[in-house]
């Protein structure tokens, strides 16, 4: 099955003898639908034979782990620990574990990311977790080699432009939104957890930021397959007063890096993440919300930035 996601197209497949499907008691036909529904509104139907995927994902039940991978780190994801080992071919291996510590899934990837094998196991709501969590790695790492970022952050789009709002979990992303819908006119929900950014380019090769929805949203089920402009990111800090602060260039590209997936032991890709984020700095608004978490604090920080 094809998707499009920030406009590059990613294949899901699942393979035909899968037990993981058996197991189930679905039609391989409907697999996917039924395990990731938040994928749902990003099919794509009509993509032309010849094209090429940005990355294929293929779900399997025999894979084996690989031994004689090097082991970089352990991650924690907020949702559980992955473990990342450098594989002898020069691609990744994730053993990617729930809150709990079960193993869910097995990801094993090429070089940048293009071809993916998973195994998933577990319920169907820890394969849902597993699946989305290979997918997630998968597409930010892929998508980092064409000035495409999937960022943390809570997106409102308000009169056509989206203004995506950046902090630590637990901060106020959330909060600000929900403050823009209920106070500011025209506004409405894009995503509030993961959406995408890329710099595209027009016909005279000016460089553009567009936002696009993602099937990534947190708690929130926001899952809208949108594209539009991004005017602004912005870092939520709390305060006893609602302030805007425009950052400097540098203060502006830590916080556009900050909010997005790298691996900094990658050089080749971490180079391709800092160089999209200078160009998100160069061509879109980058500041600081110090702010209480209030009517108010929406006001300001609308009115600084559609200013």
């Amino acid at each position: 099955m094809n998707y499009l996601l920030g406009g590059h197209i990613i294949s899901i497949q699942v393979s035909e003898t899968s037990q993981t499907v058996s197991a189930l008691g679905i039609e391989a036909s409907l697999f996917l639908d039924y395990i990731l529904p938040s994928f749902i509104p990003f099919k794509s139907d009509d993509v032309p034979s010849d094209a090429k995927p940005l990355m294929s994902l293929t779900i399997v039940d025999n894979l084996k782990e690989i031994k004689d991978a090097h082991l970089i780190r352990d991650v924690d994801t907020g949702n559980g620990m992955t473990r990342v080992d450098r594989l002898p071919s020069g691609g990744y291996q994730f053993l990617v574990r729930d809150i709990s510590g079960f193993p869910c899934a097995l990801l094993q990837t090429s070089t940048q990311f293009s071809d993916c094998k998973v195994a998933i196991r577990g319920s169907l709501s820890t394969m849902r977790f597993a699946l989305n969590n290979a997918l997630m790695l998968s597409y930010a790492f892929s998508s980092a080699y064409y000035d495409t970022l999937l960022i943390h952050a809570s997106v409102v789009r308000h009169d056509g432009l989206s203004y995506a709002f950046t902090a630590k979990s637990g901060t106020g992303k959330s909060t600000q939104v929900a403050n823009w819908l209920r106070n500011i006119p025209n506004c409405d929900l894009v995503n509030d957890d993961n959406p995408i950014i890329r710099i595209e380019y027009d016909g005279n090769e000016t460089p553009r930021a567009i936002l696009y929805g993602s099937p990534w949203s947190g708690k929130t089920p926001c899952y809208r397959n949108i594209r539009t402009p991004l005017a602004a990111i912005v870092m939520i800090k709390r305060d006893d007063h609602n302030e805007m602060i425009p950052q400097s260039p540098l203060e502006a590209f830590i916080t556009v890096l900050s909010a997005c997936s790298a691996m900094k032991w990658d050089t080749e890709l971490y180079s391709r993440v800092c160089k999209t984020c200078s160009l998100f700095v160069e061509n879109i608004q980058v500041t600081e919300l110090h702010c209480l978490p209030d009517a108010q604090s929406a006001i300001t920080a609308c009115n600084y930035l559609t200013k």
